[in-house]
């Protein structure tokens, strides 16, 4: 972390300094295209004086002048990065085997921590990454890992955001792209996904023949207190059979016809 030193730059630093400035004005106007430097809106620039950051704070956008014997200045690109996560290779929780990948989004919003704080921001971020996304699923289930990647996202940009505060990194967003399983494992959870359904299937099919044996025996015990609503259900069920299958001959029989014939068998 760059100390906060209010040591200037000395007497041989003043005097280099002032034998720099000399310099532009003597061979002024040509010297003032290479002091002239145009910094983007989404660029900064940290400027260097004789190896010290100049006024401790990034330079920009527009037009900054640097004096070109003593200064030195790194840009800074502001906009926001996207780095993709390689499938890595995850041992979770419950001993099963996957490749999980998935995209971060920062950018760097102090261009002196940057610079000075890490020698790679982004190779530092990029592997910062990787390494925290193995970390956090390894602690999680593979059902956890399925169900929870919104949850596990937020973590890892958490855990992410304040690694890299140092470093004048702002993690903005975290997303797991895809988790891949072996596909023996693939098989085992089809077919278990399965049997789940059919195990569902047969209660709901158990459960509609309880209903509708309930529904018969109610309609049995209304037709049985009316004879005439028996007949009338007879004659709709031949009615529906008839017009199911029109070859098929139906010969309509009273039930009251059938009544009178036993009664007088059994009288006989």
């Amino acid at each position: 972390v760059i100390a906060d030193r209010r040591e200037g730059i000395g007497v041989c630093g003043w005097i280099l300094v002032s034998l720099s400035f000399l310099l532009v004005v003597i061979t002024f106007p040509i010297s003032i295209w290479a002091c002239i430097k145009v910094i983007r809106e989404y660029e900064r620039a940290v400027v260097f004086r004789l190896g010290r950051i100049l006024s401790k704070k990034a330079k920009g956008p527009g037009l900054i002048l640097i004096l070109p014997c003593t200064d030195t200045f790194i840009k800074v690109d502001l906009r926001t990065v996207t780095c993709k996560i390689p499938p890595q290779e995850i041992l979770t929780k419950d001993a099963v085997t996957t490749q999980v990948d998935g995209v971060v989004y920062y950018r760097i919003h102090s261009a002196v921590s940057a610079v000075a704080n890490v020698t790679d921001v982004h190779s530092a971020t990029f592997l910062l990454a990787q390494t925290t996304l193995r970390n956090i699923l390894g602690t999680q289930s593979l059902a956890q890992l399925l169900a929870g990647r919104e949850e596990i996202a937020h973590s890892i940009q958490a855990i992410l955001d304040s690694a890299t505060e140092q470093w004048g990194i702002k993690v903005a967003r975290v997303e797991i792209k895809d988790v891949r399983i072996p596909v023996a494992m693939q098989r085992a959870m089809a077919a278990e996904a399965e049997a789940a359904r059919e195990a569902r299937a047969k209660v709901v099919a158990a459960e509609g023949e309880m209903n509708a044996s309930k529904a018969l025996k109610q309609a049995s015990m209304v037709l049985a207190e009316s004879p005439a609503g028996l007949q009338l259900r007879y004659l709709q069920t031949l009615t529906t059979l008839a017009a199911e299958n029109n070859s098929t001959i139906v010969f309509p029989l009273p039930i009251n016809m059938l009544e009178s014939l036993g009664q007088k068998n059994r009288g006989g």
